[in-house]
């Protein structure tokens, strides 16, 4: 009778032992990601910012383990700020003046990584690293609905500058026509937009389906040297090509002398300069891929990914710098919207040229589905907030995603209005309104009248003033200019 008892007993002994050592290594597995930075092993593998939430849980960030490396981040990332804006920097420059150009860029470059910064800052206290939701915990449900209303109108705009490749296409095809005799191939093939519809299908659409953003920095890193390509050929151009070259009509310097139309400006204010600023701020915002990359990370920080977002901008504005230096001391005043287009008025059939805007063509496409992946992110929250994965929807937004991109790149108007409109609106709204708001709104442990609120205020004020400025501007242009486009598409 004794011998029957003790069975049971000891099996309920060791059952309940090894749930206490089971429960006793879930606590300290969770702790160890979860203690304060004090307690930590190394600096870089802490989390950034552990302050507990309103209701005492501690910050939990994601249940996906972060696979991507420093370098892979650094091409997506990098990759999402570059575009077909980098060949309208040059006609800005033209415009401002070599000393005045270096400083913008270099103000919107430090601004930028600034706002990294708070973005940042914003995520590790409330343990969040969805730019929706940060908008939902700052500002309820209407905040949640602007900040993806704003990344859904910066994005698919931004890849209204892909209009530009379907003229791009149309010239590739012209120089693969005279000189392959290729007039026996169907109509369809000199078509830029029935090429736009391939390219779309084929190519961007396998791409934009990938999961995991992570996947994509191969093609990033492809599409950054597609560009760099572009900057070398940009370099070589300049002593290559006369100035004054007598194939220009020189529509920006009409009242300009000969000796002057090849002289380089330092500072220069004019009716154009308004489209400045906004081409400026447009080409560094990369603010609505920096969570989903964070996200993603392997070993992730908020220092290593600060130092991600620096060495990306930092990449960048020298990008752009060279670009713009030599792109405008090659055409000075002669210099147009598109930059590309001022050399076809050199040679139409410039091998060398044609060549690049193939590469520019190959890079803004491999840039489309970076820049899909947080519209697509921002329409799950705002209509599928609590569902899991689920294949179809995935691949179903997707999908309507490109056609509406599709359209909008047949049907749209000339570059620089694109990049002024929107420039002007969601890049500062990115840039600085919404990260200064946030901040103010979701850090509680810091009194208002504190030194990093006050800043993230007139960071804040910033944004309202420079997009107040840019719309004015570009609406006086629109009513009393006369050369709008500059010679530009």
């Amino acid at each position: 009778m004794h011998s029957i008892q003790v069975e049971p007993i000891s099996i309920y002994c060791s059952t309940t032992i090894y749930q206490v050592i089971s429960s006793l290594t879930h606590f300290i597995t969770y702790k160890h990601h979860a203690m304060p930075i004090f307690f930590r092993e190394t600096p870089e593998r802490e989390e950034f910012l552990p302050h507990k939430s309103d209701g005492g849980k501690p910050p939990q960030f994601t249940d996906f383990e972060g696979k991507t490396s420093f370098g892979m981040s650094v091409f997506n990332l990098s990759n999402a700020i570059m575009g077909s804006g980098i060949l309208g920097l040059s006609y800005a420059m033209a415009n401002t003046g070599i000393i005045l150009f270096l400083i913008l860029l270099t103000s919107i470059a430090v601004l930028s990584s600034y706002s990294v910064h708070l973005l940042l800052r914003s995520a590790g206290v409330v343990g969040i690293r969805a730019y929706e939701q940060l908008g939902k915990r700052a500002f309820g449900h209407p905040g949640k609905i602007l900040a993806a209303v704003v990344i859904t109108m910066h994005n698919i705009g931004g890849k209204l500058e892909f209009w530009v490749n379907s003229n791009l296409i149309s010239k590739v095809q012209l120089f693969l026509g005279e000189k392959t005799i290729i007039c026996l191939s169907p109509e369809w093939f000199l078509n830029g937009n029935y090429l736009i519809i391939i390219v779309s299908i084929f190519i961007i659409l396998p791409l934009a389906l990938m999961r995991q953003l992570g996947y994509l920095g191969y093609t990033s890193g492809f599409s950054l040297t597609c560009m760099v390509f572009f900057l070398i050929s940009v370099i070589y151009k300049k002593f290559n090509i006369p100035c004054p070259f007598d194939g220009f009509t020189n529509h920006t310097a009409e009242n300009i002398s000969i000796d002057g139309e090849c002289e380089a400006k330092y500072f220069t204010i004019n009716q154009q300069t308004a489209y400045t600023v906004p081409i400026l701020a447009f080409a560094f915002v990369c603010h609505p891929e920096v969570l989903p990359i964070y996200t993603e990370l392997r070993n992730p920080t908020k220092r290593r990914m600060q130092a991600i977002a620096n060495v990306s901008i930092l990449g960048m504005f020298v990008m752009y710098l060279l670009t713009a230096i030599f792109g405008y001391l090659t055409f000075y005043l002669n210099t147009e919207a598109e930059l590309l287009h001022t050399y076809s008025k050199v040679d139409p059939l410039d091998t060398l040229i044609l060549c690049v805007r193939l590469a520019v063509l190959v890079a803004v496409t491999l840039t489309v589905p970076v820049v899909l992946f947080p519209i697509r992110r921002a329409l799950l929250q705002l209509l599928f907030p609590d569902k899991p994965f689920h294949w179809l929807r995935h691949i179903s937004i997707a999908l309507c995603l490109l056609f509406v991109v599709n359209l909008l790149v047949i049907f749209v108007p000339n570059i620089r209005d694109i990049f002024g409109i929107i420039g002007a609106t969601s890049a500062p709204s990115l840039i600085f309104i919404l990260p200064g708001l946030f901040y103010i709104r979701i850090v509680s442990t810091e009194p208002m009248n504190s030194r990093p609120k006050i800043q993230a205020a007139c960071f804040t004020a910033l944004g309202f003033i420079f997009m107040s400025m840019s719309l004015t501007f570009i609406a006086l242009d629109w009513v009393y200019g006369e050369n709008r486009s500059g010679g530009g598409h």
